[in-house]
């Protein structure tokens, strides 16, 4: 397949599932791995070469702003989203100081979770509307 190349990054199975559930749905998106905490993303960022990661934020072991520093450093690249809700706003700004290229709410639809993914991979920042005052 030579669809965009995704990473998916969060501690909670439910939300790795309904994001797996997504990939399946959308041809032109294409999984190549899931990682459950910050260290784990970045070994799979280096192995997998993904172009565009959604990122957890609040993970046990290294968090998400880490992991996103740690990834754009050694691979700017690659495009992350931040996947967050209301009760990790302020890491928000953390995470688009660290790297990312946007951020969306973890309660976003499916159909703009797919117009964020297609908007990253061409280089465009992407927020969810209701989050970007907190970082204006």
């Amino acid at each position: 397949m030579n669809g965009i190349r995704i990473l998916l990054v969060d501690d909670h199975d439910v939300i790795l599932s309904g994001l797996r559930t997504f990939m399946m749905v959308n041809r032109d998106l294409e999984s190549v791995g899931e990682a459950t905490d910050g260290a784990e993303a970045v070994k799979m960022a280096d192995l997998h070469k993904p172009d565009v990661i959604l990122m957890d934020l609040l993970m046990p072991g290294m968090d998400g702003v880490a992991a996103t520093r740690e990834i754009h450093k050694k691979n700017p690249q690659v495009k992350i989203i931040a996947l967050t809700s209301f009760s990790e706003l302020n890491m928000v700004q953390g995470a688009l100081q660290a790297g990312a290229i946007g951020f969306l709410e973890k309660n976003v639809t499916a159909s703009e979770l797919g117009r964020a993914i297609r908007s990253a991979y061409a280089g465009l920042k992407t927020f969810s509307a209701g989050l970007a005052p907190a970082v204006a």
